[in-house]
């Protein structure tokens, strides 16, 4: 699968992050929680260089706690300090002052002991579409400033905004790559809605995430849609077809001749998936990577 997806503000997103880096003194990466790794875009290493950053998990509310522990622990491995938050309700959004000071603790001190009085901390956002920057922005200020949306490619500006007297934020478009090269990283971003909807067919996105549900986590599949059947076999498509049937014969989406409608199934199951009905869900840890 070969997604192009590349508009035009995402282009001048990366000319304007280049153009102000000079200006930052540390970098808030967001990420989905549920999908870190597919929700990082590869060519933010090349634009940011060597720049100071710490990693906020957004979403965690809809990712199941104990993955996300993973995901501190990878990052740390890497070298870069990571935590999940809300952004939406605001839990965990505290935090990250602390942690962009502690980051920049070194350089904090080297202005004190010059006798110069440490000014407010400039920080980028960067992020794929719809991982939630402008919410976190808005949470952060205290006030409705960054427009807010629940589809991609909501923000076309950029525009500095102050937290406090201690931070201040640089909003960006969010840039997402041109092509996925890996099927798998299109797959996860489309099941969260990080992908426009007409990029990939929704029943193909159904059956990816009740695939993956199956194999991780079929309790909340039985117990949130109430079905029986237990697949064996998740490399035949066919087992996971039926479990998309009786989701749909469950939930009254049937057409003439007794048939279920997999489109209407579709909607439905990607509905209440992401609004966090079938329970807290990531969709890849460290452990499998490319191995499902």
């Amino acid at each position: 699968m070969a997604i192009q997806w590349f508009p035009g503000h995402m282009t001048r997103a990366r000319r304007q992050i280049q153009e102000k880096l000079k200006l930052i003194d540390i970098v808030i990466e967001l990420l989905d929680a549920r999908v870190p790794l597919s929700s990082r875009n590869p060519m933010i290493d090349e634009i940011l260089q060597d720049k100071p950053r710490i990693i906020v998990l957004n979403k965690a509310d809809l990712a199941d706690p104990q993955v996300t522990e993973q995901w501190v622990n990878y990052f740390a491995e890497e070298g870069v300090s990571a935590f999940p938050i809300d952004a939406s309700s605001g839990h965990k959004v505290g935090d990250i002052l602390p942690k962009a000071k502690f980051t920049l603790a070194d350089k904090i001190q080297r202005q004190i002991n010059k006798g110069i009085n440490p000014r407010a901390i400039r920080a980028l956002i960067v992020g794929i579409p719809n991982v939630g920057k402008s919410t976190l922005i808005n949470k952060m200020a205290g006030k409705n400033i960054a427009v807010t949306g629940d589809k991609p490619g909501v923000t076309k500006g950029q525009q500095w905004i102050k937290v406090g007297t201690e931070m201040e934020l640089l909003d960006t478009p969010g840039i997402l790559w041109p092509k996925f090269e890996d099927q798998q990283v299109g797959y996860r971003l489309a099941v969260v809605g990080s992908i426009k909807e007409e990029i990939i067919h929704l029943d193909d996105i159904a059956f990816y995430a009740i695939r993956y549900m199956a194999k991780y986590y079929l309790n909340n599949l039985q117990e949130r849609f109430g079905i029986e059947y237990v697949p064996e076999d998740l490399e035949n498509p066919n087992e996971v077809v039926k479990i998309m049937e009786e989701i749909g014969r469950k939930r009254g989406c049937i057409v003439s001749g007794g048939r279920v409608d997999l489109d209407k199934t579709s909607i439905l199951f990607l509905r209440e998936l992401r609004a966090g009905k079938l329970g807290r869900i990531s969709f890849e840890r460290p452990a499998d990577q490319g191995a499902f």
